[in-house]
């Protein structure tokens, strides 16, 4: 089911389009990444999905909500550089966050005392938060995300800041609550989003260069590729592979192949029957960042 649909959405600047009519669905229970370098447009998307900007055009609709109900119920919000009372402890800035959504104060106490267990700040509820490092203050942020029961968070670059242990914790701590909501989150670190995303959205110059599930935007991107390193020079042994597009590099040879395990059967049959002296064979996996530099450059 999904949970949002982006129709045409646009943003205009002055004559600048920060986001220029891109479109995409978010599935339930599902992480998407938002990707793409600083400037691609990334945060104004998540600013207008969040209601803190007007779009100039295009449509932002939930299946999940009828025409009067506010699309801004259903959603949490993280964005890049939260801010929080510091003179307030953990558990009271939840609380207030809970009242301020319309919470009872006992419904407030109840999913205080539940989420920050959640994020794991359950020990630490009645420190003052200017005492919290910044991977706690992230974590913080999303537990105020989640204070409403949303549909769908958004988080705007949640670990670009954090330092390596901070990171993993926030990582980790999504990873738990895609099994319970939807989430959208902006990033321009890809191994992030390889690790933990469903699918996923390039953006570039304001514009969705590629979408798709991590598998499909592999199958549709990824050239596959065989390195056979043998102990002496390569192209000695080339015209036993003609039938392949194949380069050369001293004792390498790189093989661009369409259907692999066809190929590989095909390369091995060659390799016993000539008795190649081959040292070591390698299918190349390339990583969501080669596979983004290689869309933004098409």
């Amino acid at each position: 089911m999904n949970v949002l649909e982006i129709t045409n959405l646009s943003k205009l600047y002055k004559n600048k389009k920060a986001v220029e009519n891109i479109e995409f669905v978010l599935k339930e229970k599902k992480c998407t990444a938002l990707l793409g370098p600083n400037g691609a447009g990334k945060t104004t998307t998540l600013n207008m999905i969040a209601g803190l900007l007007s779009p100039t055009t295009g449509g932002i609709r939930s299946p999940l909500l009828n025409e009067k109900q506010d699309l801004r119920t259903m959603i949490g919000f993280l964005p890049q550089y939260p801010s929080f009372y510091g003179w307030m402890s953990g558990k009271e800035y939840m609380m207030f966050a809970g009242e301020v959504c319309g919470l009872t104060k006992k419904e407030a106490e109840t999913r205080t005392g539940s989420l920050l267990q959640l994020v794991g700040l359950e020990e630490a509820k009645n420190r003052r938060i200017n005492q919290y490092s910044g991977g706690m203050k992230q974590r913080l942020g999303i537990a105020q995300a989640l204070i409403h029961k949303p549909k769908l968070i958004l988080l705007d670059e949640p670990v670009s800041a954090l330092d390596p242990f901070g990171r993993r914790e926030v990582l980790e701590l999504m990873k738990r609550l895609k099994e319970e909501t939807t989430i959208l989150f902006s990033t321009h670190i890809l191994n992030d989003a390889e690790e933990i995303s469903d699918y996923v959205l390039f953006m570039n110059e304001g514009k969705l260069i590629e979408s798709g599930s991590l598998k499909e935007v592999r199958d549709r991107n990824t050239e596959k590729m065989f390195k056979l390193q043998f102990s002496q020079s390569a192209s000695t042994f080339a015209p036993l592979f003609s039938q392949y597009e194949i380069n050369i590099y001293e004792d390498t040879m790189v093989m661009n192949i369409q259907d692999d395990e066809r190929a590989k059967n095909d390369v091995f049959q060659i390799v016993l029957r000539e008795n190649l002296p081959l040292l070591k064979f390698e299918q190349s996996n390339p990583s969501l960042e080669d596979i983004f530099m290689k869309v933004v450059k098409k």
